[in-house]
């Protein structure tokens, strides 16, 4: 079983997907930390209430000193609001996935995260959107691509609507599905680009 620790910054909708794949054995790994960079995060209830190790831990030599004690072998950004570093990205290279709301390369890199994604997509007149699930390189957002999927969203009225539509309809089952094809060993990197065995 893949040891994985799970990052947020808020809700933990995405980490709940998670959590209940891994307790429907959808997931052949073990969650052994969640950790936020928000004190107040609900994620961190979330992770309590299903009997996981949950820290709010604001500096990352901590977050790295912990990530090694509990030997963790994946790493999955689900809603962390924070530029990992390049220590950590060399310390678990291509073992660091993020899921990203938008399709990745439109909408992407510094300053792309949470709404305002969806603002910027919204305020282009976008049809079609959806989300990315990539491991995380040197470059925000620039890592290879495991997953992608796209969803209709020209009837959304606002950025809200989308947001909702891309999470609720693409984004938990796309990062699931990662997730359990890289604990079942199908995925690889060759060449920046990523092959699903």
């Amino acid at each position: 079983m893949v040891k994985i620790a799970v990052l947020i910054s808020g809700s933990g909708t995405n980490l709940q997907s998670i959590i209940d794949a891994v307790q429907n054995k959808e997931i052949n790994g073990e969650i052994v930390l969640v950790a936020s960079n928000r004190k107040k995060a609900y994620g961190l209830e979330r992770a309590k209430n299903a009997g996981i190790k949950a820290e709010w831990i604001k500096d990352e030599e901590v977050l790295i000193k912990r990530l090694q004690e509990e030997q963790v072998e994946l790493i999955v950004l689900a809603g962390y609001l924070a530029i990992v570093s390049e220590k950590l990205i060399n310390l678990y290279e291509n073992r660091i996935m993020n899921i990203h709301p938008s399709l990745i390369p439109s909408f992407c890199g510094p300053g792309f995260y949470g709404i305002h994604v969806h603002e910027h997509a919204f305020k282009r007149g976008v049809k079609v959107s959806g989300a990315t699930v990539h491991f995380v390189s040197t470059v925000v957002d620039g890592g290879p691509i495991i997953l992608q999927k796209a969803i209709d969203i020209k009837d959304a009225k606002t950025p809200e609507e989308i947001q909702e539509k891309i999470l609720n309809n693409v984004e938990h089952k796309l990062l699931v599905e990662a997730v359990k094809l890289y604990c079942d060993g199908k995925l690889e990197v060759e060449n920046e680009r990523v092959i699903i065995k």
